[in-house]
């Protein structure tokens, strides 16, 4: 899949977004190493700590399904610049794609940031930080 397509998935999930409170829809799509490609849009919740972001969703989702190795990921906003993922979600992509991996993002005027996931979050707590020997 082209880099354009994932990104059009990205931004045509975001309509799906569950966003009554901060009316900030948005959209990602990824793409595993099988030739699946998911999406995902942000699910809020009145309880603002268990809602989840678009990134989260569609990794999860993936996950869920059996997929462990990811090829690209797109995400989609109406931002200024390209939106950016927050804290959360640049912790839990970097559990899951290699340091190398790009990521695409966008806004609704196609302004696009492709990033590797070790820019996005450099020097990221990694699962091998864990192990003391």
């Amino acid at each position: 899949m082209s880099k354009d397509k994932l990104l059009e998935e990205a931004i045509k999930i975001r309509n799906k977004a569950y966003v009554p409170y901060s009316k900030f829809p948005v959209g990602a799509a990824l793409i595993a190493e099988s030739g699946e490609v998911y999406t995902g849009c942000n699910i809020e919740n009145a309880a603002y700590p268990v809602s989840c972001c678009a990134e989260r969703v569609t990794i999860f989702k993936a996950i869920s399904e059996g997929e462990t190795k990811f090829v690209e990921m797109a995400v989609a906003a109406d931002t200024i610049r390209p939106v950016p993922p927050c804290g959360s979600c640049r912790q839990v992509m970097s559990e899951f794609f290699s340091s190398n991996m790009n990521i695409h993002l966008t806004n609704l005027n196609k302004d696009t940031k492709t990033i590797s996931m070790e820019e996005l979050l450099p020097f990221s707590f990694q699962p091998s930080d864990l192990n003391r020997t």
